[in-house]
């Protein structure tokens, strides 16, 4: 007998639970048992990203060099140690947060965990490493600048946010230049103070992995309370409408439409998401259909949904030809309009919210992708009831709702665009 086939919709979502507590010094830690494979995922998250900077680029350049070097180990003993049990040590900075990520076999935490644990409080930033980052970082940028999705991703973000705010700035040569040893140890000892980090840990763990973390990172000197008292304005220019020549021979131009909505903790953004999904967030999206589909201007054309801890943003991207450059923004606001005067049909909705909880039905399904659920609810200062909640928002949520919503956000004349050739 065939069995029947559900819509994701009638399925139910619980988000399974994670363990919460605090090391010997008070660091919060949150673990989860789950998967049957002997690996693990520990990530030490601290507030250091592009909200915390001192001075432009000091962010990334300490994530970049966390691990080439203490005052016991050179960055090349330090990579072999880490490889010489398999493991990945990735540290990445955000626009408000860093993360130091191990993945490892259960079995090597024991002696993985204290290297870790010297990157995170011995870092010293040699002179030649910090040359050599530099070095690179102007080169990578230097390439980077000639192509046109690259300077519309810097450009729209400092027309949303203005380029001397956080998530609007962005490198320049001469900032990346200004940038010495002392600049990066500082921001590490502030930024990167254990006492500021939260832990997470997911994986086939039990308490003896979370003893051994305790062991090594609960005994730590942690110096916690420190406040971030920086407040930044987001002016937006007066003109919405920009064009920009970065190649005068170029044949393809890259399109960034935006405007700022507010993050994750406002009661419409669980909405949104379903509209931005509808809109322009999955292949079959409205967006898509029309602009690569039926018009053909493009490979792809997208729109995301973004939240950061002090704001968000909504930005539609694609590349295109130049000589359709103008014609696919065009329908770009075409679409905008039509989201305001036409409410989805109900096949259409339907698919829509099956496309958004099937994904997550995936998201639910392994240790590391819960934890990622977890960590995201929980920097953010928001719990499982909040979860729950937005699942509901994309069970029940009306057509006639999500119309009212797109008279509300998609109006253009709110819209900044960017064109780069």
């Amino acid at each position: 007998m065939v069995p029947a086939i559900h819509d994701a919709i009638e399925f139910s979502y619980k988000l399974p639970p994670i363990n919460n507590t605090k090391l010997a010094n008070d660091i919060p830690f949150y673990w989860l048992n789950a998967g049957v494979q002997d690996v693990v995922e520990i990530d030490w998250v601290f507030p250091a990203g592009l909200w915390q900077e001192t001075k432009p680029g000091v962010a990334h350049a300490t994530a970049g060099l966390l691990k080439n070097g203490t005052s016991r180990r050179t960055a090349h003993q330090l990579h072999e140690a880490i490889e010489y049990y398999g493991a990945s040590l990735k540290v990445g900075a955000g626009n408000d947060m860093a993360t130091v990520t191990l993945y490892a076999l259960t079995k090597d935490l024991p002696q993985l965990l204290p290297i870790v644990a010297e990157v995170l409080t011995d870092s010293i930033f040699p002179e030649e490493e910090v040359a050599l980052h530099k070095k690179n970082a102007i080169q990578r940028l230097l390439v980077s600048l000639r192509e046109a999705d690259f300077v519309a991703n810097q450009q729209i973000d400092a027309l949303l946010f203005g380029e001397f705010h956080p998530y609007g700035r962005y490198s320049r040569q001469e900032k990346i230049e200004a940038l010495m040893r002392e600049d990066i140890l500082a921001f590490y000892k502030k930024c990167y103070n254990i006492g500021q980090a939260k832990i997470f840990m997911a994986g086939k763990v039990g308490d003896s992995e979370v003893k051994l973390v305790n062991e090594i990172f609960g005994t730590l000197p942690a110096v916690h309370g420190i406040q971030d008292t920086q407040v930044f304005s987001a002016p937006g220019p007066s003109e919405m409408s920009h064009r920009v020549i970065n190649d005068p021979n170029g044949v393809q131009g890259a399109i960034r439409i935006g405007r700022t909505f507010p993050n994750r903790h406002h009661p419409d953004f669980p909405k949104m998401v379903v509209l931005n999904t509808l809109f322009g967030g999955y292949f079959g999206s409205r967006l898509m259909s029309n602009i690569r589909e039926e018009k053909g201007y493009t490979y792809g054309v997208y729109s995301s949904l973004q939240s950061m801890a002090h704001g968000g943003s909504v930005i539609i991207q694609s590349e295109v030809g130049r000589d359709v450059m103008e014609a696919a923004i065009g329908e770009v606001y075409h679409e905008m309009e039509q989201l305001c005067k036409v409410p989805a049909d109900k096949e259409e909705l339907l698919l829509v919210k099956n496309y958004l909880l099937g994904g997550l039905l995936g998201d639910l399904d392994g240790p590391f992708q819960i934890l990622q659920r977890w960590r995201t609810l929980i920097l953010n200062g928001l719990d499982n009831e909040h979860f729950e909640r937005n699942i509901n928002v994309y069970k029940t949520i009306t057509a006639e709702e999500l119309q009212h919503l797109a008279i509300q956000y998609y109006d253009k004349t709110q819209f900044y665009e960017i064109g780069v050739i």
